[in-house]
């Protein structure tokens, strides 16, 4: 063997981080729907808007944005894919449908997605500030670390303060443009503009915790430690089983 087929510790160790690093990078795009994610949520909305500016008949408009949505779904479903982006695609949909032809006023439509996205923009800057990062959260059982960088991995919890400190603000931003639209401008204003502000918060926001990460400490796999714990208890218990002659030879 010569020295170039030799693999080290280090060789390991660092095969092991671009693993690790890989599938923080998938879970990162699992977690927020990725590319498919974002036509659920922005298509409707565009649907609706173009649909409402050319017929100005808010009924026609929700009812396709609401059947485009569901279809999507569906479409989900016989794919196999997971539903979860779906699901809440469906019900921001039809809050904001059934809202917008019940009071007769098509800038309703937008109203539940906008007070979601204040209530989440809230929700990142509060875990912030209390110390249990959302982004951790939500990424640290698909990374099999758990909590863990709360209390033995400080480059993490740095990383996640950091991206949920990102997601909070921008959405901040994202509803102080949006807000006053909904107060003062007409509807078609507010619905291309929202549809404007679809994809690119979103983007930059996914873009600044993968750069957070990316710099971070590797997760630390507590699901594997734990097996392996296990499997050190396992293969360090004396066998107390009986004999066949009755006598305990331990």
């Amino acid at each position: 063997m010569t020295s170039d087929d030799k693999t080290t510790p280090t060789d390991h160790q660092d095969a092991a981080d671009a693993q690790s690093r890989a599938a923080a990078d998938t879970a990162l795009l699992e977690a927020f729907g990725g590319v498919r994610g974002m036509v659920d949520t922005t298509v409707p909305g565009l649907v609706f808007v173009l649909l409402y500016t050319i017929k100005r008949d808010i009924h026609l408009a929700a009812i396709a944005a609401l059947g485009l949505t569901v279809l999507l779904g569906l479409t989900r479903l016989a794919r196999k894919e997971t539903l979860k982006h779906a699901f809440s695609g469906v019900f921001g949909v039809a809050f904001g449908a059934i809202f917008a032809m019940m009071s007769g006023d098509a800038k309703n439509f937008y109203l539940p997605g906008m007070l979601y996205t204040l209530g989440l923009a809230i929700a990142y800057v509060l875990s912030a500030i209390f110390r249990y990062p959302l982004i951790g959260v939500l990424l640290g059982p698909m990374l099999k670390e758990n909590l863990s960088w709360r209390t033995r991995n400080p480059g993490r919890f740095r990383a996640y303060t950091r991206a949920t400190w990102a997601w909070g603000l921008i959405l901040l931003a994202k509803s102080a443009i949006l807000f006053p639209l909904y107060w003062w401008g007409d509807v078609t204003q507010l619905g291309w503009v929202k549809v404007a502000l679809g994809i690119p918060p979103f983007l930059l926001c996914v873009y600044l915790t993968w750069i957070f990460l990316a710099k971070a400490p590797p997760p630390i796999d507590v699901i594997a430690e734990m097996e392996a714990e296990e499997k050190a208890e396992r293969d360090g218990r004396p066998d107390r089983r009986p004999a066949a002659d009755g006598v305990d030879r331990h």
